[in-house]
């Protein structure tokens, strides 16, 4: 398994495209899987439409399901901290994204984004692994 770290600077916005990363990352590595993951207890990762206005509905819909106000008993940090240790149940820590030539096999439309709705930690880290699919190394 190979396995990068790559950081992530998600203080101008709570929803940032990774997928450019994960693309250069599998380039020319045949046939596998790519593991996303992120090594924080306050952010997730997802794939989804970018571009397109989703970005800002996912930051209102992350508001809405988790309100930034100080019913959480989880208190240190910003206000509404414990609503960011909650994200990780909605939004993954991780995925994975099938390879095919060496190409994340995504749809059309598909991006993988970091999800990070913590405005106390801008510095994120995303860990990326490829795992080549054995049956071609038998072949």
């Amino acid at each position: 398994m190979d396995s990068t770290l790559i950081g992530v600077d998600t203080s101008s916005r709570q929803v940032v495209d990774i997928t450019d990363h994960v693309d250069r990352f599998c380039t020319g590595r045949g046939d596998g899987l790519c593991s996303v993951f992120v090594p924080h207890a306050t952010a997730g990762v997802a794939v989804m439409e970018t571009g397109s206005g989703s970005e800002a509905d996912l930051s209102e819909v992350m508001q809405r399901l988790l309100p930034r106000d100080d019913r959480y008993r989880h208190h240190h940090g910003a206000p509404g901290h414990g609503a960011d240790h909650l994200l990780p149940v909605l939004v993954s820590p991780s995925l994975v994204v099938p390879v095919l030539g060496g190409r994340p096999a995504l749809g059309t439309w598909q991006r993988v984004v970091l999800v990070d709705t913590n405005p106390d930690n801008p510095d994120r880290q995303v860990r990326l692994s490829f795992v080549a699919d054995s049956s071609a190394r038998l072949a």
